[in-house]
């Protein structure tokens, strides 16, 4: 029963086309439309997964002046039909050019957003590596003077004091 009324339409839609009546083909198609054994083809023309729409700046900004140009009944539809558009999207932008965002009215990228780079934090961040290094050297210093002070105790050999470097010289 099905498979009657989709041959009628297809006979129908061929006698539209210019064909004459019964053109078929031994095989049971069409020969304008190259179909054989009535197995019908994929449509090539739909995409696997629809892409996402991005509409720049200006096409957004120019859709806003035309809708609120349009002062007839039926105008803003006929727009938005014309252009695939959707009320939402109209909605979204007369929103953002309300606020003022320049920003708003332009894709806006995706990811990640980059920081803002703080100029004294640079200045910080060498400034710690270089106390790290001193506090090293330092660290360093004192256990030198730890082993030489144990090595003169060991030898028996009095360390000089500061007063004796100043005044005996």
């Amino acid at each position: 029963m099905i498979m009657e009324r989709v041959e009628a339409m297809e006979e129908q839609q061929a006698l539209s086309a210019g064909e004459p009546r019964g053109a078929r083909r031994a095989s049971g198609g069409f020969p304008a439309r190259g179909e054989a054994g009535g197995k019908r083809a994929v449509d090539p023309e739909v995409p696997a997964k629809a892409a996402r729409r991005r509409f720049s700046g200006e096409y957004k900004r120019r859709i806003v002046r035309e809708a609120d140009a349009a002062r007839d009944a039926g105008e803003i539809g006929a727009l938005l039909r014309r252009e695939g558009l959707y009320s939402s999207h109209l909605v979204t932008w007369r929103r953002a050019r309300e606020r003022g965002e320049l920003a708003g009215l332009s894709p806006k990228r995706r990811g990640r957003k980059e920081k803002a780079v703080n100029p004294l934090a640079k200045r910080l961040a060498e400034l710690e590596r270089d106390k790290r290094r001193l506090e090293r050297r330092l660290k360093q210093a004192e256990l030198l003077l730890e082993i030489q002070k144990k090595a003169s105790q060991l030898m028996e050999i009095p360390l000089a004091s500061r007063d004796d470097e100043d005044g005996s010289a």
